[in-house]
């Protein structure tokens, strides 16, 4: 934890900071003059957060670091304003919030890091990277260590991407670039998602499945890239994966709930398919123990889509934008208006 130490009209705290980044940004100047506690840990629970954030005025919020239900946000009397960094969702009770009188602002960046995160965890897991990294620090040469007996023949060895099947599941901005990227590299790309996204993609030279089951079935990659709402929550479910080859890969770079709840280790466990990268995970940060870090074929990052030093800058020059627009009484990417008639 550390803070600038300044006079501030406005008590303002900085949430899970966790390398400890936001003050050695550029944009962190925008913040001279006034005072900004940043938390660099996540705490759990209502009771917890409740006391930490009570005398909070405005929230700087990362992603879905921190959840804001109404249990929460009716015990801070404080807070008028949410800063939200990225894309909004259900972790924030957008109708508690205006009802109490807390404005919330949102800055959602731009899609090219999440789309080269993905990216890279496409080719680092179609080319057994970890794997190979981690035998060779321990002495083990050309070897990846996938050799179990349930495995394909020669698993072990990877594969080139030229010539596979890529498909994506969501046809938004970050998965434009996905698609892009694949046929970059020489790839079929085809899509599932809306009629209207799926009309997109094959106006975009992409090829639309013909059904949810045969999307599944020709996935050589298969790449999530929806938003997490009521309708999206646990709709991937074991069937569907149970469909894709036993040589494929699973990649979810935007939301571990959009899958059925277990479906993805139990479906790893079966070899339907053969791999996943993940980036995203139910409750983060996630335990020591969990399943899926334990699995040789899973690939896992600790949700680092957008963490990179351009989109910090990007995203928290916004999010300081809208912090110093509101504290001038002239704010700024307001999701619910009403609530700043209910703070007057």
């Amino acid at each position: 934890m550390g803070s600038w130490i300044a006079h501030s009209p406005m008590n303002i705290i900085i949430l899970d900071d966790y390398q400890d980044a936001v003050r050695k940004l550029r944009c962190a100047a925008k913040l001279d003059g006034l005072s900004a506690k940043v938390f660099t840990n996540t705490v759990k629970g209502t009771g917890q957060l409740a006391v930490r954030l009570r005398d909070a005025e405005v929230l700087v919020a990362i992603r879905e670091r921190t959840q804001f239900p109404k249990a929460l946000l009716e015990k801070l009397p404080k807070l008028r304003l949410i800063c939200q960094i990225g894309p909004l969702g259900p972790h924030i009770d957008i109708d508690t919030c205006t009802r109490l009188g807390i404005a919330v602002a949102h800055c959602e960046g731009p899609p090219v890091a999440p789309a080269e995160l993905t990216w890279a965890l496409v080719m680092a897991a179609m080319r057994r990277l970890p794997q190979y990294i981690g035998n060779l620090k321990h002495g083990a040469w050309q070897q990846s260590g996938l050799k179990s007996a349930s495995m394909p023949s020669n698993f072990g060895l990877g594969v080139q991407l030229h010539g596979k099947t890529l498909g994506i599941w969501g046809y938004g901005q970050v998965g434009q670039l996905v698609a892009g990227y694949g046929k970059a590299f020489g790839m079929h790309v085809t899509v599932w998602g809306s009629e209207a996204s799926r009309a997109k993609a094959q106006a975009d030279g992409c090829i639309p499945a013909p059904s949810r089951e045969a999307f599944f079935e020709a996935c050589d990659v298969l790449s999530l890239h929806l938003r997490l709402s009521d309708t999206t929550r646990g709709m991937i479910t074991l069937e569907d994966l149970s469909r894709m080859k036993p040589t494929a890969l699973f990649v979810n770079t935007s939301r571990a709930e959009l899958l059925h709840d277990n479906a993805l280790v139990m479906a790893l466990n079966r070899g339907r398919p053969g791999l996943a990268a993940i980036d995203v995970f139910e409750s983060e940060p996630i335990l020591q123990g969990h399943p899926l870090l334990r699995l040789e074929n899973a690939v896992c990052t600790p949700h680092i889509g957008f963490v990179e030093q351009d989109s910090y800058e990007q995203n928290f020059s916004v999010a300081f934008d809208n912090l110093l627009n509101f504290m001038a009484g002239q704010p700024t990417h307001i999701v619910n208006p009403e609530a700043l008639r209910v703070q007057h």
